[in-house]
């Protein structure tokens, strides 16, 4: 029997993500048409003896996490429970303080994974490659390759190239170590927690014997900073050339959602993979429907003119509607927006029941990979440069009204705004 854990985290993560993350936890946000957790949720079933799906995290129970877990558990038929941690406690420090509801029922094996990637999820390749690589305890990391320059943001994994084991494990190395990087998800077995138990234990004693080190040893007991353990730094750094840990490396999809930007990227991603997955998601050019150019998800409420040119990598949320002659690429549009007449919207993220007037045009600029790199992956980019703004995706929070025949470029603009004039590389608050 397995399960899987997914790691959500909580609002204090996500700063990167705001304004969106004001109005929907992050990992609810669409990507591809689907909250971004569905794309793992939907893969977590299709495994064999996949048993029951947790997630953790330190979000309040909310009204969107409950809808998304009741509807998900009836959509893939499979138990789906949300675990509230006390605090942050890092990737961890979270699965070690459930251990007992992760082990319950006695599971062989369990993937742990971040919410925020893009992948193909190749679990079941996982699964047969821990069956094929050491002894049947051993633990698995899904790699990927990058390039030398971008390896250095990530965890860097050395491998034994005959065997695949790990021989040295570095998170985010200040040089060059290797190509090969940590993709957030991992296949374990039970026997993980005696080696996350050694760290807590390890910890609990650097507490007693450093008492006042550090700045959360305020709360007298010290218990948070014992608890809270990295997965990476803390566990695979130590497990790393002793025979436990394998890597099994992927050609496939790969990407990290940190940051709005990186969102339109991931949809791209998801977008082509519905031909094979999903080809019922993909809109396609009918007669009296808007002209699609590449890859369109359509929610069916969503109401649009047939004279629309939309695409590629466009996602169109519920309720949205799109007046005669927009023009809509690389974009996110999400639910209860109205693009009026020959309006025009590019690289952009256009917010819950926000309204862009006619004529108006509201671009970004993306942050793609290199396409001429095979290895890239996506820059999470800083919000600011030397004092300035960088240049990347529009971002308009919720009800936001643009009006009629201006222009808004590079720019992010929270919620609940009015604007009455063109702005450029700018922040609206």
């Amino acid at each position: 029997m397995l399960k899987s854990v997914i790691l959500i985290g909580g609002p204090q993560k996500g700063t990167r993500f705001r304004p969106l993350s004001f109005e929907v936890p992050k990992p609810l946000f669409p990507v591809a048409g689907v909250p971004m957790l569905q794309h793992h949720v939907e893969e977590c079933a299709k495994v064999p003896n996949m048993k029951e799906i947790l997630l953790i995290g330190f979000y309040q129970p909310n009204e969107e996490l409950t809808r998304f877990m009741s509807s998900a558990q009836q959509e893939f038929k499979i138990s789906i429970r949300y675990l509230q941690e006390y605090a942050a406690l890092g990737t961890g420090g979270g699965i070690y303080h459930f251990r007992d509801q992760i082990l319950s029922g006695g599971p062989e094996a369990f993937f742990i994974m971040n919410a925020d990637v893009c992948s193909e999820f190749p679990l079941p390749e996982m699964l047969n490659f821990q069956k094929e690589h050491g002894e049947s305890s051993s633990f698995v990391i899904l790699g990927t390759t990058a390039n030398r320059k971008q390896s250095m943001n990530y965890g860097c994994i050395v491998e034994n190239q005959q065997t695949n084991e790990v021989l040295h494990y570095v998170e985010k190395p200040s040089t060059f170590v290797s190509d090969i990087i940590n993709c957030g998800i991992y296949l374990f077995t039970p026997e993980i927690f005696q080696h996350i138990g050694a760290v807590f234990q390890q910890n609990q004693q650097d507490m007693l014997l450093y008492p006042y080190e550090g700045d959360e040893q305020t709360n007298g007991n010290g218990w948070h900073r014992a608890e809270a353990i990295r997965l990476e730094q803390d566990i695979f750094t130590a497990l790393a050339g002793q025979g436990k840990l394998y890597v099994y490396k992927t050609p496939a999809i790969w990407s990290q959602i940190k940051s709005a930007g990186s969102a339109i990227y991931a949809s791209r991603l998801y977008l082509n993979q519905y031909h094979k997955t999903h080809p019922e998601r993909l809109a396609t050019n009918k007669e009296g429907g808007p002209r699609i150019s590449g890859n369109v998800y359509i929610h069916p409420t969503a109401n649009i003119d047939p004279t629309a040119v939309l695409g590629p990598n466009v996602s169109i949320g519920t309720g949205v509607t799109i007046g005669a002659g927009v023009r809509v690429r690389e974009s996110i549009i999400l639910h209860g927006a109205t693009l009026q007449d020959h309006s025009c919207v590019l690289n952009c993220i256009v917010g819950w029941d926000s309204t862009i007037g006619k004529w108006a045009r509201v671009e970004g600029t993306p942050s793609d990979p290199n396409p001429n790199d095979p290895y890239a992956k996506i820059d999470s980019e800083t919000l600011f440069r030397d004092g300035e703004l960088t240049p990347s995706i529009t971002i308009l929070g919720c009800n936001v009204t643009i009006p009629a025949e201006v222009i808004i470029l590079n720019s992010i603009v929270l919620p609940y705004k009015d604007l009455n004039r063109s702005f450029k590389n700018q922040i609206i608050l």
